[in-house]
């Protein structure tokens, strides 16, 4: 592991066998890119990284940027109270502001260990994040790099005497299409057979497309489908030949939770990332309450994926 300065700041390195890891963990816990080098000498790149200037980065921050893998907690994307976005109510029946995505891609973290291998960060709320989750807790993200390979678990310790909700996620930027002349019509996803739903304009689940379990990666029913009730609990997608590809593993059991979710996404044909993204459940969970997470006094729970390449 090397520290290495990024546009006034200091980020860390990993070089593990063929691949080199980047990431902040002090701002966001954020893994910023992930290239591999294949054995002819070229390099594929797997989480995309847009390049920044100085200026650039002051200013969007880090949370906006669109690239590598925001950490989204204690909520993934929109949560809506009665209609009305961007709040939810606790458990005790009180209304309070969330924000997209939650708060932790923004927060700040303390690195809690570093080595060769990866990080462990502990975000440190604010005031203002006390007031839209009012627990008392411990939240860490942890990474574990390999060589073409990575984990990532998500910790949430409970420290005080009322049970906690969660539903987080991932938003992973990955390159696509990372070969040259290609387009995302020559990419295939593969997707374990299961259910299709969309989020309505108040933030009620709506059945989504109908789609094949092998889709192409140009499809537009793919945007903003949150895939759910899964026999399995692996995504795969690459060049249609196969010969490489992504694969994503969410928890540990397979199949997974019936409420756990897979959301496809992408903000417009030409951009050169495609969001897979593992999320505890869909979008509005302490609404509607699929995917919605406790965890007890005195408990700690856990989310763990995994991100492979072949």
């Amino acid at each position: 592991m090397q520290s290495v300065p990024y546009l006034g700041h200091t980020i860390r390195r990993w070089e593990i066998g063929d691949s080199t890891f980047l990431a902040w963990p002090e701002r966001g816990a954020r893994l910023m890119h992930w290239h591999h080098q294949r054995a002819d000498g070229s390099l594929r790149e797997i989480l995309h990284w847009p390049e920044l200037t100085a200026d650039e980065l002051g200013d969007t921050t880090v949370a906006k940027v669109r690239g590598g893998n925001p950490i989204l907690f204690p909520f993934n994307a929109r949560v809506f109270d009665e209609g009305e976005i961007h709040f939810w109510k606790d458990p005790a029946g009180q209304r309070r502001p969330m924000p997209m995505h939650g708060f932790a891609r923004q927060g700040s973290f303390r690195l809690e260990s570093i080595n060769d291998r990866g990080f462990i960060a502990v975000l440190e709320p604010t005031a203002a994040d006390a007031e839209v989750y009012p627990f008392d807790y411990t939240f860490s993200v942890k990474y574990r790099f390999h060589r073409q390979r990575f984990t990532c678990e998500f910790a949430l310790e409970n420290h005080g005497e009322e049970r906690i909700p969660w539903s987080a996620g991932h938003h992973f930027y990955f390159a696509a299409p990372w070969t040259e002349n290609q387009t995302r019509d020559n990419y295939m996803i593969e997707l374990p057979p299961g259910e299709t739903v969309r989020q309505s304009a108040v933030g009620s689940l709506v059945p989504g497309p109908e789609l094949p379990r092998r889709s192409r990666l140009s499809d537009p029913e793919l945007i903003d489908a949150i895939h759910v009730n899964l026999a399995g609990n692996t995504v795969r997608f690459g060049p249609i030949d196969g010969s490489e590809h992504v694969s994503l593993t969410h928890g540990t059991t397979n199949p997974p939770p019936a409420d756990a979710a897979f959301v496809t996404w992408t903000a417009a044909p030409d951009v050169p990332y495609y969001c897979v993204e593992p999320w505890m459940g869909p979008p509005n969970a302490p609404e509607h309450g699929r995917g919605l997470h406790w965890v007890a006094p005195g408990a700690t729970g856990r989310f763990a994926v995994e991100v492979a390449i072949g």
